[in-house]
């Protein structure tokens, strides 16, 4: 925890500084969430076809982002529209405006506490 997904339109793959959008997001979700910086853990998830309204997909007019951010519960709503500010805030600094109208949201969810994990080192 927390278990972060980042999916993003290919559009964007040279504009996205993913590296420095991740330390940026982990350090935020230590300052705002309480999150230990060893448990951050991102997954970055390219998607070559997205669509948008009614334009014609091979345009590559626009490009959409989705952050969720999965954390145990127990954060209050202040704190996760927080936190959903600025990872969009930090999306906004990490991909490039190359032109193309970016469509950015994100979203945190309570784990269900099923929730389990192992780590192997």
């Amino acid at each position: 925890m927390p278990n972060i997904t980042v999916d993003y339109s290919a559009a964007v793959t040279h504009a996205f500084d993913r590296e420095a959008f991740a330390q940026a997001l982990h350090t935020a979700l230590v300052e705002i969430a309480a999150a230990k910086p060893e448990a951050c853990k991102t997954l970055f998830r390219k998607a070559d076809e997205t669509a948008y309204g009614y334009e014609d997909p091979l345009e590559h007019r626009h490009a959409i982002v989705h952050v969720a951010l999965g954390l145990l519960a127990g954060r209050t709503d202040d704190t996760k529209a927080r936190l959903t500010e600025a990872v969009l805030e930090l999306l906004r600094k990490h991909i490039a405006d190359e032109g193309i109208a970016l469509h950015a949201s994100a979203e945190i969810r309570d784990l269900d506490p099923s929730y389990r994990k192992f780590d192997r080192e």
